[in-house]
């Protein structure tokens, strides 16, 4: 039998698990896991208390707005000026201000371009360095398409004017993607300045640089020259957050990092070509000057309807695309307490709306609108706005009612980024030669996934204002633990790649990094600040707080922190504070260390229970002997036909012929009665009745090969075909954290055939293989395949291809 049966008495099944369970930890090796976090968080304050909440003196700066800006088409240009009143709300006198100059990322003398590797762990390019790889340095037609524009084009800031509210001259230093206004007065705490800012800029070109914004180009549109969209954001001068854990935020930007801004008011004035479309951050406050009377009514149709509206269709996006204009129109927009401001215009633009009558006293009603060219064709007409709603009815529940009148999703050349009331998502279909458009299964799935994940961080970051640059993982991981929830709620076949099972390969890599680590410091930023965080709020929501504590923490942070600016500590805090358990040895473990989860099940051992009464002990030794395999050599000469020597001969008998070393005697027996006479009656009392119950006592070692240490979840398989799961909570490494025992106690017809740890794969641990006991096969495949080198797509369009006609058996393999 593969459990190990030992023969103890009662007394002493807990001494025997305690030594089990120290036999691996040395002696000065001790790690305690479950250290309070506290010695590690900043000291609570006035600011920002123990449980995680603002402080009674939480403060936060606010900026306002002002903005004309004129999109250039022909230059591909934006020229602008800008009127910006701050408003110093901390305790701190204030001699100069940091501005935002993203922009300058691009030039050549930037610190983005001037530490750029060549290839390298982390890097997009600018291709492979011959230094980390077996093959020779690469490059790639990419990135010299990349040099190519950076050569032909003037990119970065052109600061034409920095004054005060008097139109005075202030002086300003430009340092990278900073600059530094030093003010003519000090600006103590609780007033405010007005100054401004003329700037122009030559937008990139995304497709090129791969940048979060910039312009693309569609030459084969049928207006002369060809037509673009534009996607401008990161695009005005804006002022770094003061902030009361760190003052100035003016980390210079490389371009991983985000953003963290302060809240205001915007009032954006946008001069476009006057047929383009335009899709911005805020409320269209001037909507009878640009829109159509038919624009207005559909819009006002769309506020009630079951499904989207049409504001723009493709035919009269296909018709505005064929020709240009030399007019202009300025569209309006105005948004309150948001902390950046983002928009979109082309031509090209069909546009549709739907609104999400969500409720509540703060913002009622919601219009969710996608505006996409008609390279985004059905797929877009399909699920962006109908994606955009569900996330808000999902991202609602788990924080509060989306407070903004509008959420928009807007198709170009950017993959998915996100800012106050506007996303930019990337996925297309593709024109077919029969002139339709269709798309594969996975860009169905990366459309409605990262419309979801991106209207999803209008909640995280753009309204719960936590530092993206200093830590990626709380927009990122916490939106991706959200995201995956509520794209489970739309499709559960489709693999969200947040469920622990995604993490693993990560956690026993060579690369990982802890979660708290600055965003550019992190090797690879897609585990590290996505999928790895997400998938501990998964396990943490699902294993090991349950949904009710998690969902009423979550939201409870969500709603302390909303329009202020969360740092991790205050996440901590709230959880613990909220659900009312302990997690630091979690928050230790997930996020500031590179340990892994690998729990092992090494031995199960059967403990039978010694009743003292030889009439039962010695039956039992008896037969445990019988069971015993026969040997050998005994077999053998049985099968042989040997006659042995004590049936030759069996008139030669003696006391021991008939008696065996089980034979009990009255000396045994009257050793039980004494032994049972000096017993109190309590301990009598335990004794028959463990007796009677003869229950099955097994000690289960585990060790702790990973480092991490997490709950134990045990599927118990007996021998009747029955299962029971048991979950130990993680608090039994608290002494041991190398090396665990458990006794597990089951009834007497309840006879254990195999033990599971983790049979559902919930707790990403890195090897299942050491999850069972007794050791299970482990299951392979043998393929049998000609190694065939493809360079079509991985995904299937299978959408088009289902128009292939069947070829006859007479046709040759090179006909189509």
């Amino acid at each position: 039998m593969f459990i190990k049966l030992i023969k103890i008495t009662l007394l002493s099944l807990t001494a025997i698990a305690s030594a089990n369970a120290a036999i691996q930890q040395t002696k000065g090796d001790f790690v305690d896991k479950f250290r309070q976090l506290d010695e590690s968080l900043p000291t609570p304050n006035v600011y920002r208390n123990a449980a995680g909440e603002p402080g009674h003196k939480y403060w936060q700066q606010q900026v306002d707005y002002k903005i004309k800006a004129k999109l250039d088409e022909k230059k591909r240009r934006i020229e602008a000026t800008q009127s910006i009143t701050y408003y110093n709300n901390s305790p701190d006198t204030l001699k100069y201000l940091w501005v935002q100059l993203d922009q300058n990322k691009f030039r050549n003398d930037s610190l983005s371009a001037t530490t750029t590797t060549f290839g390298g762990i982390g890097n997009r390019g600018p291709g492979t360095a011959a230094a980390t790889s077996s093959k020779p340095a690469q490059l790639s037609l990419g990135a010299l398409r990349r040099q190519h524009f950076m050569d032909d084009n003037v990119v970065g800031y052109d600061i034409q004017s920095v004054t005060d509210s008097k139109g005075n001259k202030l002086h300003h230093v430009i340092v990278g993607t900073n600059m530094r206004i030093d003010l003519r007065n000090k600006l103590a705490p609780g007033t405010q300045v007005k100054f401004g800012i003329d700037y122009a800029f030559n937008i990139v070109e995304e497709d090129a640089v791969s940048a979060r914004s910039g312009y693309e180009h569609f030459p084969d549109d049928a207006r002369k020259g060809g037509n673009d969209i534009f996607l401008l954001a990161q695009w005005f001068p804006r002022l770094h957050a003061y902030t009361d854990y760190e003052a100035w935020t003016n980390k210079e930007f490389i371009g991983r990092g985000e953003f963290t801004l302060e809240f205001g008011n915007y009032d954006v004035e946008l001069t476009v070509p006057a047929d383009h479309i335009v899709s911005s951050t805020g409320e269209l406050t001037n909507a009878k000057k640009v829109l159509t009377s038919t624009q207005r009514k559909r819009l006002k149709e769309a506020e009630k309807a079951d499904r989207i509206v049409f504001i723009v269709t493709e035919e009269e996006a296909l018709e505005n695309e064929k020709a240009g204009t030399n007019k202009t129109k300025t569209w309006k927009f105005s948004a309150k307490n948001v902390r950046d401001f983002a928009w979109a215009s082309s031509r090209k633009f069909m546009w549709d709306a739907r609104g999400h009558q969500q409720g509540g006293d703060e913002q009622p009603s919601v219009m969710a609108m996608s505006f996409y060219p008609k390279e985004g064709g059905d797929l877009w007409k399909k699920y962006s706005t109908e994606s955009i709603i569900h996330t808000l009815e999902v991202y609602s529940r788990f924080s509060f009612d989306y407070p903004y009148p509008v959420a928009q999703s807007v198709n170009g050349p950017v993959g998915g980024m996100e800012y106050p009331m506007i996303t930019f998502n990337g996925p297309r279909t593709e024109l077919q030669k029969d002139g339709s458009r269709t798309y594969t299964q996975a860009e169905k799935r990366f459309l409605i996934g990262v419309v979801i994940h991106e209207i999803g961080h209008i909640y995280f970051p753009m309204i719960v204002n936590s530092d993206e640059r200093q830590w990626a993982w709380m927009d990122e991981g916490l939106n991706s633990f959200l995201d995956g929830v509520a794209g489970r709620e739309w499709d559960p076949t489709i693999p969200w790649g947040v469920e622990p099972r995604d993490i693993v390969s990560y956690m026993k890599s060579s690369t990982q990094v802890p979660i708290m680590t600055q965003s550019d410091s992190v090797l690879k930023l897609g585990p590290n600040a996505y999928t790895k965080p997400a998938a501990a709020l998964n396990i943490l929501r699902e294993t090991i707080l349950g949904r009710e504590l998690f969902d009423f923490a979550f939201k409870e942070y969500a709603t302390r922190w909303k329009y202020k600016r969360p740092t991790p500590s205050d996440f901590f805090r709230t959880m613990e504070e909220a659900s009312g358990v302990d997690l630091d040895w979690f928050w230790r473990g997930w996020f500031y260390s590179t340990d892994h989860v690998d729990i092992s099940l090494d031995k199960v051992s059967k403990l039978r229970l010694d009743t003292k009464n030889p009439d039962i002990d010695f039956d039992r030794q008896r037969q445990e002997e019988l069971d015993k395999p026969l040997s050998k050599t005994d077999e053998r000469n049985k099968a042989e036909g040997k006659e042995l020597w004590v049936d030759r001969f069996s008139d030669i008998t003696d006391f021991y012929d008939e008696n065996d070393r089980f034979t009990v005697t009255n000396k045994e027996r009257n050793k039980y009665q004494k032994f049972l006479k000096k017993l109190k009656p309590w301990e009598r009392k335990t004794l028959d009745r463990a007796i009677k119950e003869d229950k099955n006592y097994y000690v289960l070692d585990f060790s702790n090969k990973g480092g991490l240490v997490m709950p134990i979840i045990l599927e118990l398989t007996f021998t009747d075909g029955s299962k029971d799961t048991q979950y130990i909570p993680a608090e039994i490494w608290r002494r041991t954290p190398k090396a665990v025992s458990k006794l597990i106690i089951t009834d007497k017809e309840k006879e254990l055939v195999s033990v599971t740890v983790d049979p559902r794969w919930e707790t990403a641990d890195v090897d299942v293989h050491n999850n069972h006991y007794p050791r299970q096969i482990i299951p392979s495949r043998i393929e049998a395949y000609k190694k065939k080198k493809s360079t079509k797509k991985v995904s299937r369009d299978i959408m088009q291809d289902i128009k292939t006609e069947l070829k006859k058996e007479t046709q040759g393999d090179n006909e189509e």
